[in-house]
């Protein structure tokens, strides 16, 4: 198992048929953050995981906001160049 990740007790939940697939019902306490996911197959074990973030403005837009005034960058002139 990864570092920082601990293994939570397992419960007991129901499977049931949504046309012709099976479904299972996610109880809130291991909800997933967002609306994709990731499930893959290890053994008889099926694991769910949060699908990553699909692009850069998406992990932008978890970030927190930044409450901190920066100086103002001077925009001087190039230096000139001769060719």
């Amino acid at each position: 198992m990864p570092k920082g990740l601990r293994a939570t007790p397992g419960r007991h939940v129901k499977v049931f048929k949504n046309g012709r697939n099976q479904a299972v019902r996610i109880p809130r306490e291991f909800e997933l953050p967002g609306e994709d996911a990731v499930i893959r197959k290890d053994g008889d074990r099926l694991i769910i995981e949060a699908a990553p973030p699909k692009s850069l403005l998406a992990v932008l837009a978890t970030l927190k906001k930044l409450d901190e005034d920066f100086p103002a960058i001077p925009d001087s002139p190039p230096d000139r160049v001769d060719l």
